[in-house]
């Protein structure tokens, strides 16, 4: 059999890797010369980081296991870290090394910055999605939720609402509760191991797609960079990519913006695209501030909140960047109406008041993914793995699937394209 992936990033990845693994061979396009889409390495001054952050948490047991497949051992590539939510001089929250549900249960009643009543709001919160097995009799804005629950405003703004937005990229007012219940269930609600953090200590192009295109290759398949595919035609031979094929079967795995381009030729998507055609988007802004070397957060990853940025990362001890500090900044906001300076300074003076007396950055660069992520709105439709065209498979964040765009729902929509595709050919 003949199989194509048109796309190297997280999703084209995984179902190649899977599909290699499973004995067969498969060839995989992609438009840039550096693997992992929207999460790829990128070079800055000299050094190599990312095009925008990403956290991983211990929940995402497909990436891990697809990262231990390839040979891209978690244990070495990621740093794990206890569950630690720290707002400097306002929240911190520690979980220790105890087995569920104890370790969420001591982590809010310790918390530092929260009051009795707030420690006790956030467990019968967590207590009330449990009752009802994380499923909502119907899905609504997160902020919508948070109101109904009655969770003091404090606790919304330092817990909730940072991680529903980290999570989901969507601003909770029109954040998908359903989908933000996934994750809890999966995450702070599951083992202790799962409320993890893990904090990479390479570039995202190192930490699976590269590893992963040398598995593809040890097996039989190509990755070939530079190898832009315009169109995607079906005749009696097969599917073909351009001038490339006939392939019997294709797992397209490009984000949903560029997906009507590619199969505007094949009526059977029709429906799809018109799906997709209704998706609105999220951004993501990355800057990376450079401090002198002796500059360190308190912690690997601390949040701001009420401010420009939302979590700041502390390159020097995740990457061995010393001085390096990265700022991300989720959803549509004010900060679009700044310019780069102006947009440096807010984040500098942010990161000041954690680091008094911190000198003014060397240099500073903005990284702006204007649609990072679709708009995770409540009980929103998103296409199926499986299409209407036999032969010709969807994988991306965007695809039908518990979880919101995260690299783990990324991966896993490449997995199930590769399962569905071995399935539907045996």
């Amino acid at each position: 059999m003949t199989i194509a992936v048109v796309g190297a990033g997280y999703a084209g990845m995984a179902a190649a890797a899977e599909l290699a693994a499973a004995g067969r061979q498969v060839t995989v396009f992609e438009a840039s010369r550096t693997l992992g889409g929207r999460a790829r390495a990128v070079e800055l001054e000299g050094l190599t980081v990312d095009n925008g952050a990403h956290i991983f948490v211990g929940a995402y047991r497909e990436t891990l296991r697809l990262m231990e497949l390839v040979g891209a051992e978690p244990s070495r590539l990621l740093r794990r870290q206890p569950l630690h939510l720290e707002y400097p001089g306002e929240l911190l929250i520690k979980a220790p090394r105890l087995p569920a549900p104890l370790h969420l249960a001591w982590a809010l009643l310790g918390a530092r910055g929260l009051s009795w009543p707030e420690k006790f709001a956030a467990i019968r919160f967590m207590q009330g999605l449990k009752r009802t097995k994380f499923r909502l009799p119907a899905d609504i804005p997160a902020a919508d939720y948070f109101r109904q629950t009655r969770q003091p405003e404090r606790l919304v703004r330092y817990l909730w609402e940072p991680l529903c937005v980290a999570a989901l990229n969507t601003p909770t007012a029109c954040a998908s509760m359903q989908v933000f219940a996934n994750v809890l269930r999966d995450s702070l609600a599951a083992d202790r191991a799962a409320s993890d953090f893990l904090l990479p200590q390479v570039d995202f192009s190192r930490l699976f797609p590269e590893p992963a295109a040398a598995f593809v290759a040890a097996r039989g398949g190509t990755v070939q960079r530079e190898m832009r595919i315009v169109a995607i035609t079906q005749d009696a031979s097969g599917f073909n990519l351009d001038n490339h094929g006939p392939y019997e079967r294709v797992v397209v795995a490009v984000a949903p913006q560029h997906l009507e381009k590619l199969v505007a030729g094949l009526p059977q998507m029709a429906a799809i695209l018109e799906q997709v055609g209704g998706f609105a988007y999220e951004p993501i802004v990355s800057a990376y501030l450079a401090y002198p070397e002796q500059v360190r957060l308190p912690f690997a990853m601390v949040g701001v909140a009420a401010s420009t940025a939302q979590w700041l990362f502390d390159r020097g001890q995740l990457y061995g960047q010393p001085g390096l500090i990265s700022a991300v900044i989720s959803t549509h906001g004010r900060h679009e109406t700044l310019d780069h300076d102006a947009l440096a300074a807010a984040i500098h003076a942010e990161v000041a008041r954690i680091l008094p007396g911190l000198p003014a950055p060397r240099w500073s660069r903005i990284i702006t993914e204007k649609r990072a992520t679709f708009a995770c709105t409540p009980a929103l439709s998103r296409p199926p793995t499986v299409t209407p065209l036999a032969g010709l498979y969807l994988a991306g964040d965007y695809v039908a699937g518990d979880y919101p765009a995260t690299l783990e729902g990324t991966v896993r929509s490449g997995v199930a394209a590769a399962r569905a595709l071995l399935q539907a050919a045996d």
